[in-house]
C-alpha cells in the first residue's frame, strides 16, 4: 500500500513540475497577436500616406512616412519571432482598416496612434509582460515603444512644419535599424544603435535621392 501511495505521489508531483514547466504567458502572447497586427497595420497605413504626401508635394514628409512604416514593419517581425520563441504560429498579419486623407489629416492620424501606442498600448504591454515573467515578449515591446517616441515626435514637428505650408527645416534623410526599428534623422546617427547596439552600417537608409 505504502509502495503504491508513493508512487501515486510521485506522479502528482510530476504532473505540477511539468504543468509549472510548460505553462506560457497567456496574456503577453495575446498582447504579441495584438501588437503583431496593429504594427502591420500601421506599417500599411504610413506607406498610404508617404504616397499621398508625395502627390501634394511633400518629398520630406513622404520620406517621413516610409521610413517609420519601415520601423513599423520591423515592429510587427520581431513581435512574430517572440511569438514563435513562446511556441505560437504567428501566421499572417491581420490588416485593420483606416482612412486616407490628406497629408495633415494623416499627420494627425499617425500622432493618435502613436502616441495611444505609447501612452496605453505598450505601457500596459509591458507591465503585463514583467507580470508574467515574459521577457521575450517584454524586449519586443520595448524597442516598440522606443521607437514610437520618437516617431510621435518626428510627427509632431511634420504637422507643425505643414501647417505653415512648408517643409523648411524638416530631416531630409533617415536611417531605420532593421534589428529594433529605430528611426534615426541621418545627422544623429552614431555607430551603434542606441537601444539594441546593431552597427550603423547595417542601416536602411531613406533619403531624398530614393524618391
Amino acid at each position: 500500500m505504502k509502495t503504491i501511495i508513493r508512487f501515486a505521489l510521485l506522479i502528482a508531483f510530476a504532473s505540477i513540475f511539468t504543468h509549472c514547466g510548460t505553462s506560457k504567458p497567456k496574456k503577453s502572447i495575446e498582447n504579441l497577436k495584438t501588437a503583431f497586427n496593429s504594427e502591420s497595420t500601421a506599417s500599411s497605413k504610413y506607406s498610404k500616406f508617404a504616397q499621398v504626401a508625395l502627390t501634394e508635394g511633400f518629398d520630406t514628409i513622404a520620406k517621413l512616412f516610409d521610413a517609420v512604416s519601415k520601423s513599423e514593419n520591423i515592429h510587427a517581425f520581431n513581435h512574430g519571432k517572440a511569438l514563435e520563441k513562446l511556441g505560437v504560429n504567428v501566421g499572417i498579419a491581420e490588416i485593420g482598416s483606416f482612412e486616407v486623407k490628406t497629408t495633415i489629416e494623416n499627420l494627425q492620424t499617425a500622432i493618435n496612434g502613436e502616441t495611444y501606442e505609447m501612452n496605453t498600448m505598450y505601457t500596459g504591454f509591458i507591465k503585463t509582460a514583467e507580470e508574467e515573467k515574459a521577457p521575450v515578449a517584454g524586449k519586443s515591446f520595448t524597442w516598440a515603444i522606443d521607437a514610437e517616441k520618437k516617431h510621435l515626435n518626428y510627427f509632431r514637428q511634420a504637422a507643425a512644419a505643414v501647417a505653415l505650408g512648408n517643409e523648411t527645416g524638416l530631416p531630409v534623410d533617415w536611417l531605420v535599424c532593421p534589428t529594433c526599428g529605430n528611426t534615426i534623422q541621418f545627422t544623429d546617427v552614431k555607430d551603434l544603435c542606441d537601444f539594441c547596439l546593431t552597427k550603423k552600417e547595417n542601416f536602411i537608409g531613406f533619403t531624398e535621392e530614393q524618391q
